[in-house]
């Protein structure tokens, strides 16, 4: 694989999102939207249906009830320092429960209520910032 549109010559685009596995998509919403602040980008039938994408920033996330599904998924977000400042902020005003956990360093840890895991990095060598 080259890395380039052999018609166009521009760069190859991989464009990812997690899919996590709820038990209970109104429950999920409720928790992304009302306590983590992202926002709803589509939801499949309408409105009406089992899927659906939740963003906040570059973040996307795609939240697919599936009562036979128990499997959770980790999604590891990494900030700039503002924006690991504005977190703890906003956690702590809608009361989002929090866990310090290591991940290769200290993390923020939050969980959805399907057991999904959120993993924000703590680590100022990580820091989006200092790397330009």
């Amino acid at each position: 694989m080259s890395g380039v549109d052999p018609a166009t010559g521009n760069p190859l685009f991989w464009y990812a999102r997690p899919v996590f596995f709820v038990a209970s998509l109104p429950a999920a919403l409720k928790f992304y939207l009302n306590r983590l602040g992202f926002r709803k980008a589509w939801h499949s039938e309408a409105g009406n249906g089992t899927v659906c994408q939740v963003d906040r920033a570059d973040c996307e996330i795609i939240l697919a009830e599936d009562p036979d599904r128990r499997d959770r998924g980790r999604l590891f977000i990494e900030l700039t320092r503002a924006g690991i400042d504005e977190l703890r902020g906003e956690i702590a005003e809608r009361g989002v429960p929090t866990e310090k956990a290591w991940w290769g360093y200290d993390v923020i840890k939050i969980v959805d209520p399907s057991g999904n895991e959120l993993l924000f990095p703590l680590d100022e060598t990580n820091d989006r910032e200092r790397r330009g």
